[in-house]
């Protein structure tokens, strides 16, 4: 389509070469003026048969705002053009793309936009986030603020310069300069992600600099204890009346599976006595909502009956007074120390613990045990649970108990037969090699 002067135009074309797995394709911009071209990512996609190439449009109704997105493009674009050459007299593709992008208009930065974001989740404490997730957003702005810093110099750049190269650049420095997991990584980038998805609607940016990144892949390691090492931190004894408590609130969960958040809200009336005359835990998850059923096995009523009336019992009807997690954690570590346990442990560790080494090392069906976790989907229950070499040698023992004695082999005389002549004149068929395969 032609703008004005002739040496102005704009095609919208498919990546065919970039087709995701739902067969989509991304759609792309491509600016030509004097000859010269530079293409854009517009953040959208679409299937091949939904897209007319010559007329660098979609296809159908459905597609209807695609087709909006891409005339607010060509408008934007043409307005560029026309401000440019009147201001500048010279145009080139790049700088009409950088305008395209913010760069070089009076737009708002990209840390003025963090800061906001960071202020309005302190506003939203105790509303829409947790105060534990809050530190997040500051923890981010900050690592953002310093890999500007040391990377460009700058103490802000306008989104326009906020491309894939730079989220990859970004990535990059949190995992070598800074040594972070790729957990850890993704933690990151997301209030970062979250603070551009705002600017493009505000109408700051027109297409998110996400749109084509992949975060490196996330293989989750659910470390947990063995029953030897469970014994011997169960034996450990302190000094410190504290550290033995942290070390009993570890082992009940090693025993019930519960999380520590639920641990602390724990309420008497969460423990219900059922028909068979045991008692149960029986609670709504707090971070899914889910209702969790756990019977109660000996070491938690032994557990539950020792903090009765003690300094640790809890108030407003709670069971237990737990220290902040950052606490129990660093008691964990020197009792894992105590203990001569060769891991990091962590209270999580301990619902690790339980569904691989209590529940199904111990024959406990996934299903049961995924009910009694409080997880929305079996799927969550076979990431947290690793079946261990101990269960698979006791499966298989089981099978050899079942089986034995069902199954003989055929005798044999003891005989050596040759091969009958019919069997080598007829070479075997290529057919009969496959029967097996």
């Amino acid at each position: 389509m032609e703008y004005n002067r002739s040496t102005f135009s704009i095609l919208f074309y498919l990546n065919t070469s970039k087709k995701k797995k739902s067969g989509k394709c991304p759609i792309m911009g491509r600016i030509s003026v004097d000859g010269k071209n530079t293409a854009f990512s517009t953040g959208m996609d679409i299937l091949p048969d939904e897209w007319n190439a010559q007329g660098g449009l979609a296809i159908g109704k459905s597609n209807a705002s695609i087709n909006k997105q891409i005339e607010n493009y060509k408008s934007e674009l043409n307005t560029h053009y026309k401000v440019m050459v009147q201001d500048k007299g010279y145009i080139t593709a790049e700088s009409l793309k950088n305008a395209l992008r913010g760069i070089g208009t009076n737009r708002n930065t990209l840390m003025q936009e963090f800061a906001e974001l960071v202020e309005e989740k302190r506003k939203s404490i105790g509303i829409k986030i947790k105060e534990s997730t809050y530190p997040v957003y500051p923890n981010a702005y900050r690592h953002l603020k310093d890999f500007l810093a040391t990377k460009y110099n700058v103490t802000d750049i306008p989104f326009g310069k906020v491309d894939i190269a730079f989220i990859e650049a970004y990535s990059l420095y949190l995992k070598l300069d800074l040594r972070m997991t790729p957990r850890t990584v993704k933690c990151n980038l997301i209030p970062l992600r979250t603070c551009i998805t705002k600017a493009k609607h505000k109408g700051l940016i027109r297409q998110d600099p996400f749109f084509d990144y992949v975060s490196e892949k996330i293989i989750p390691k659910r470390p947990w204890l063995t029953m030897d090492e469970i014994e011997c931190l169960m034996g450990v004894h302190t000094k410190h009346a504290t550290w033995n408590f942290t070390r009993d609130m570890f082992i009940f969960c090693v025993f019930t599976g519960i999380t520590a958040i639920d641990l602390r809200n724990l309420q008497h009336s969460n423990i219900q006595r059922q028909e068979d005359g045991n008692l149960w835990i029986v609670l709504n998850r707090q971070k899914t909502g889910t209702a969790s059923y756990i019977p109660l096995l000996d070491i938690p009523l032994k557990i539950l009956e020792r903090y009765r009336d003690s300094e640790f019992a809890g108030t407003d009807g709670r069971v237990f007074t737990l220290q902040t997690h950052v606490n129990m954690n660093w008691q964990l570590k020197r009792l894992a120390k105590a203990a001569k346990i060769d891991k990091r442990l962590t209270f999580h560790m301990s619902r690790f613990t339980f569904a691989t080494t209590i529940c199904l090392t111990q024959g406990v069906p996934i299903e049961s045990l995924s009910q009694i976790m409080g997880h929305l989907s079996i799927k969550t229950t076979q990431i947290y649970a690793e079946v261990t070499r101990t269960k698979i040698n006791e499966d298989m023992t089981n099978l050899a108990e079942r089986i034995q004695g069902k199954y003989e082999l055929p005798k044999n005389d003891g005989k050596i037969y040759k091969m009958g002549r019919r069997n080598r004149r007829f070479p075997e068929r290529e057919s009969d090699k496959n029967i097996d395969s």
